[in-house]
């Protein structure tokens, strides 16, 4: 049976969490939701809070991962992130909104992972 949509970006943010933890960041939420919106992944890179979006791929037919993040995407992250500051009372400490495109062939049993640090 063939993997679905949601179940394939899944299997991505999973990855892009792995990818995260491998270089020190504690992830602190993932899926962390509101009534406007999602965010992937947050995490922590020393005294920052990350807010990371992830976009998975099967390939670069309809681009790179990157690509999907447009500028409304952008400035909805921008939102959230102070939504989530707000709400976990980080407020007044740094943060920053990264992006990770994974690219993972169907049939591969690992992505090629980019991380894009500070996308907006």
């Amino acid at each position: 049976m063939r993997e679905s949509t949601i179940e394939f970006g899944a299997r991505g943010e999973e990855a892009a969490s792995d990818y995260l933890r491998a270089r020190g960041y504690d992830i602190l939420a993932r899926n962390w939701r509101t009534g406007r919106g999602e965010v992937d992944i947050v995490a922590r890179d020393g005294e920052t809070a990350v807010i990371v979006e992830v976009k998975t791929r099967a390939g670069t037919g309809f681009g790179h991962p990157f690509e999907a993040i447009t500028r409304e995407k952008a400035a909805r992250l921008r939102m959230l992130a102070g939504l989530w500051c707000r709400e976990t009372g980080w407020t007044g400490r740094s943060v920053r909104i990264d992006a990770i495109g994974v690219l993972w062939a169907r049939g591969s049993s690992r992505p090629t992972i980019e991380h894009l640090i500070e996308v907006c």
